[in-house]
């Protein structure tokens, strides 16, 4: 059930103190870096190509290392277009020894620029979840938030996926993520699902597995936008008045680690880009020494966006849909 409020109670006096430390942390997210092909204009780590911040390999070890020592089961790899660090096949490599799950997530189109065009074969070798960016079925959308041709490009990049068996093949899972276009909330991922299903195939012949819906965090490059345009506090004034108890319980920054391009810990990806280091260990030099990796989850304003509706996070909705 969605509750309304009109006040502007901060959010960590939402959450009850029960939920606002970690469970048991099953998935280590990577932010390999901030350098992309692309500079869509939703992007809240403001990646682009004229960025230089990379992960380096000492660092990628250390992630490893602590993956293996304290049980992860799912790697989680990011940017930026995580493809372009020079250590990507590496990581890739040595990651799919060891977690149940590997997940890359991609905007597609870095697939078919030089000196990327192998890695659809070599995401299918070691069996890569892929997570693609499809913000729309429109290519008029999907252009004017990611940049002219975008859609074209990547549809003819999850064509060639398919063909390797990604979006039929069980192992190859193809996943993709729908943002709100603007300052609002997405509709019904079943509904929604369905519809990208049904028109992806019918004007396309492309298949996928799921549809992960996320909300629009205030922050980056999308709230910039929402700044100019003087939308800013009817969109967290929506966020705020849509917020979804049922959603709190799930919050992925109970089960997850960010690391940074440089080794620092977050909460979750957005608290990495807005700077707010996790409470404790916060660097994997110092949480390789910790015996327990449990924490308090570091809140701020924009975590409303992960409760709003039926919640958000890195592998979509939260909160049970209603029938």
């Amino acid at each position: 059930m969605v509750v309304s409020y009109s006040d502007s109670t901060p959010f960590g006096e939402r959450i009850s103190d029960s939920l606002k430390e970690t469970q048991k942390l099953h998935t280590m997210q990577l932010n390999l870096g901030k350098v992309c092909n692309l500079a869509c204009r939703h992007c809240h780590v403001e990646a682009g190509p004229n960025r230089r911040e990379q992960m380096s390999q000492e660092v990628m070890k250390k992630a490893l290392e602590l993956f293996v020592r304290h049980g992860f089961e799912t790697l989680d790899i990011t940017g930026g277009a995580p493809e372009m660090n020079p250590h990507f096949e590496w990581l890739i490599h040595e990651g799919s020894k060891v977690a149940s799950r590997l997940i890359v997530r991609t905007n597609l189109v870095i697939l078919k620029e030089s000196p990327w065009e192998h890695l659809a074969e070599f995401y299918a070798k070691h069996k890569v979840e892929l997570v693609a960016s499809l913000p729309e079925v429109s290519e008029e959308e999907v252009d004017r938030v990611r940049g002219r041709g975008v859609y074209g490009d990547s549809i003819e990049v999850i064509k060639r996926l398919n063909a390797l068996g990604y979006g039929k093949n069980p192992d190859l899972k193809l996943d993709f993520v729908y943002n709100p276009s603007g300052p609002f909330l997405p509709p019904r991922v079943m509904e929604l699902e369905r519809l990208y299903k049904e028109q992806l195939f019918e004007k396309e012949e492309i298949f996928f597995h799921r549809l992960l819906s996320m909300n629009n965090i205030p922050i980056g490059r999308f709230r910039d936008s929402l700044e100019r345009s003087g939308e800013l506090l009817e969109y967290e004034t929506l966020l705020r008045t849509h917020f979804n108890p049922s959603a709190t319980p799930h919050l992925m920054c109970r089960s997850q680690i960010s690391v940074s391009y440089e080794g620092r810990i977050y909460d979750c990806d957005f608290n990495q880009m807005l700077s707010l280091e996790a409470q404790g260990a916060k660097s994997l030099e110092e949480m390789l020494i910790q015996k327990s990796l449990k924490r308090r989850v570091v809140f701020g304003e924009h975590c409303y966006a992960c409760t709003a509706g039926l919640g958000s996070s890195c592998q979509g909705v939260i909160a049970p849909e209603p029938l």
